[in-house]
């Protein structure tokens, strides 16, 4: 089975890079740096002719993957922007309290998306129980999961990953992220995995005005076309 490489980005250059680098699929983001945001309506449209199926993370503001009723209203209206757009899926998640899935929420969110491709982001590592997790994942009709095991990088929750990878049964997908790059790649792959995502990103500073202004960090990560090639020749 061909192993799919997904680059998230975050600017029109960053999807370029991705396109150029070699990417199978990507995601699509506002602020990377706070796990990915529902990017604008206008860097959907931009994504739409980009040659490459285009997944839109739809998250209204950072935090917890806990929805008020206005959020919910929020992430409907953000999914039907993604099908205006003509883009292929989306990327979203909704929790209770306690770290469980919320299945009230994700379904009205999938009856938003009808028709288009669906990914449960990291809302899923804060599952107290990823195996319950994964079955439900499953019942509600997603393509894949997106994990680091429930750690911080997906080489630290490696052995859950496998052991999710062995539970979906090729029922669902378990896409690694969090640390995935050229290096870590091989050993996610012998466990079975065949989705990547990354965000392939190298570090530029900031300097001058831009910064003195506050209108930027002192770092930001862009993406590398150089990153990105690297990644896919390790996934083969």
């Amino acid at each position: 089975m061909a192993i799919v490489l997904e680059v998230c980005v975050e600017t029109p250059a960053g999807l370029a890079a991705a396109v150029h680098g070699g990417a199978d699929r990507v995601e699509l983001c506002a602020a990377l740096a706070l796990g990915g945001l529902t990017p604008s309506a206008g860097f959907m449209a931009e994504a739409a002719g980009c040659g490459v199926p285009v997944m839109v993370m739809i998250r209204p503001r950072a935090g917890d993957f806990v929805w008020s009723e206005a959020e919910l209203r929020v992430m409907e209206a953000d999914i039907a922007a993604a099908r205006m757009a003509g883009l292929s899926g989306v990327v979203l998640g909704a929790s209770l309290p306690d770290g469980r899935l919320d299945v009230s929420g994700l379904t009205r969110l999938i009856r938003a998306a009808k028709g288009l491709d669906l990914t449960l982001h990291r809302c899923f590592d804060l599952a107290p129980d990823m195996g319950a997790a994964l079955e439900g994942a499953v019942a509600l009709g997603f393509r894949r999961v997106l994990t680091s095991g429930g750690e911080t990088t997906a080489v630290a929750g490696a052995a859950q990953i496998g052991a999710l990878v062995r539970q979906a049964s090729g029922r669902i997908a378990v896409m690694a992220g969090a640390g995935v790059t050229a290096e870590t790649a091989p050993g996610l792959l012998a466990l079975g995995v065949r989705d990547l995502h990354g965000s392939c990103a190298e570090d530029v500073a900031v300097s001058g005005k831009v910064l003195e202004m506050g209108f930027g960090p002192r770092v930001e990560r862009q993406t590398s076309v150089a990153r990105v090639r690297a990644l896919r020749a390790a996934a083969g």
